[in-house]
């Protein structure tokens, strides 16, 4: 990359210009994502039920391919950006997800589950995208105002995620009217217009690359000729604190997939399936927010402060929505504390992180921890849906809460350690 940033250098009033230019930018695009994320994820499940059958275990395979095509897409996009920089990495993945959009799409019209799959792993790619931002967002920030800028990119994603599901419907309607396609084909066609837009937005809009200011700011860093996995996961073991950000964000990640992938389904079988697309919206709400204030509290507070507050939100929206199975108000509080619990392990940890992983393995981390993250995401997406066959929804949330025991255990033994080290350095 040091080959392509000889000319990037900039003043520290221009590189603060080019860091809100950035953030103006990222916010369009994570507007627009959100948006087609959040319209097509919602009828995932319904459309796994009308391929299988009602009541089906394999439900949660809709939010696993997602899930999992996004960790994977992470990973391959990572790699790009570290050559190439942010922009043609995530126009790359925008445009993945604009295929995939279209392939689901036909999955559903021809009521075949394998290409629909097929096409949700694509549409991961979005996914991947949108969550790299976050990244990308960091690459030209302070770094005691990383969360920060983190929390204003998550933030723009609300208003894309809480609208989304509400498209659902007039998507459905015009997909069935203007195309003659099934009643869950058309927001699958319909997000990928969104993502279209989403990726002609960075690709045109995205320049100078921030990722490429920062290489050129910092020696040209990351030259090795490739940097595998088992490498990325070896400079996470090293670094205790940086464990522990992977660790915490493995397990929001899994906890907030489990329990709101099945939601949708308790509430169906509740006879509140109409409710449901609203109690999406919250969560995503709930998800995205508050994400400049809690970036803002990661910021002055510390990244192990939101991490822990992180842990013990999620442990109570758990423990909600185990009783609010025919409490629609309750489910309401507990899906929008389940993703606000998401929203500071993600913040907190990823900011962790970056603290604590060399510059020289900084891009390739980054896609190697949301490719884990994802991994074990869609897992617990599809083993949730065998569990609520066999134990119900209520135990499984049980679970969830259960989960986020070790993660809290984790974060009071880093701040000892810390506190430690800290008295050893004053001596």
């Amino acid at each position: 990359m040091s080959s392509q940033t000889g000319n990037l250098l900039l003043t520290r009033g221009e590189r603060a210009a080019l860091q809100r230019r950035t953030l103006r930018i990222l916010t369009v695009g994570q507007i627009v994502g959100a948006a087609a994320l959040g319209a097509a994820i919602t009828v995932g499940g319904y459309v796994v039920e009308d391929i299988v059958g009602v009541n089906t275990p394999w439900v949660g395979l809709s939010t696993a391919g997602v899930t999992v095509g996004s960790g994977f897409m992470a990973q391959i996009l990572s790699q790009v950006m570290r050559k190439r920089g942010r922009r043609p990495g995530m126009a790359l993945g925008y445009g993945l997800a604009v295929v995939g959009g279209v392939i689901s799409c036909v999955g559903v019209q021809l009521s075949f589950l394998p290409v629909f799959l097929a096409g949700l792993f694509l549409y991961g790619a979005g996914s991947a995208t949108n969550l790299q931002a976050r990244y990308a967002a960091t690459d030209l920030a302070e770094p005691e105002h990383r969360s920060g800028a983190m929390g204003t990119i998550l933030f723009a994603s609300t208003f894309g995620s809480v609208f989304g599901p509400l498209l659902v419907q007039p998507a459905e309607h015009f997909g069935t009217v203007w195309f003659g396609l099934a009643r869950y084909a058309g927001p699958w066609l319909f997000s990928s217009l969104f993502f279209a837009g989403a990726g002609l937005n960075i690709f045109f809009r995205l320049r100078p690359d921030p990722l490429l200011i920062w290489a050129a700011e910092n020696g040209g860093v990351e030259e090795h000729a490739k940097i595998r996995f088992t490498d990325c996961i070896r400079a996470v073991l090293a670094s205790p604190a940086a464990r522990l950000a992977l660790s915490a964000m493995v397990v929001a990640q899994a906890v907030m997939v489990g329990v709101m992938a099945m939601t949708p389904i308790d509430m169906k079988m509740n006879g509140h399936e109409t409710v449901s697309p609203y109690v999406v919206s919250v969560h995503i709400a709930g998800m995205f927010a508050f994400s400049p204030l809690v970036g803002r509290y990661a910021d002055k507070k510390g990244r192990l402060a939101a991490l822990r507050a992180g842990g013990v939100v999620l442990m109570i929206a758990c423990a909600l929505s185990g009783v609010a199975a025919d409490n629609v108000p309750m489910m309401f509080v507990a899906m929008w504390a389940l993703g606000l619990g998401w929203t500071l392990a993600l913040i907190g940890g990823s900011s962790l992180l970056i603290d604590n992983i060399p510059s020289s393995y900084r891009v390739s981390v980054q896609g190697a921890a949301d490719l884990t993250t994802a991994v074990c995401g869609g897992s617990a997406g599809v083993l949730c849906g065998f569990l609520m066959d066999w134990v119900g929804f209520a135990a499984l949330a049980v679970g969830g809460a259960v989960l986020t025991v070790p993660v809290l255990i984790g974060v009071l033994s880093q701040g000892r350690r810390d506190a430690a080290m800290t008295v050893v350095a004053a001596e």
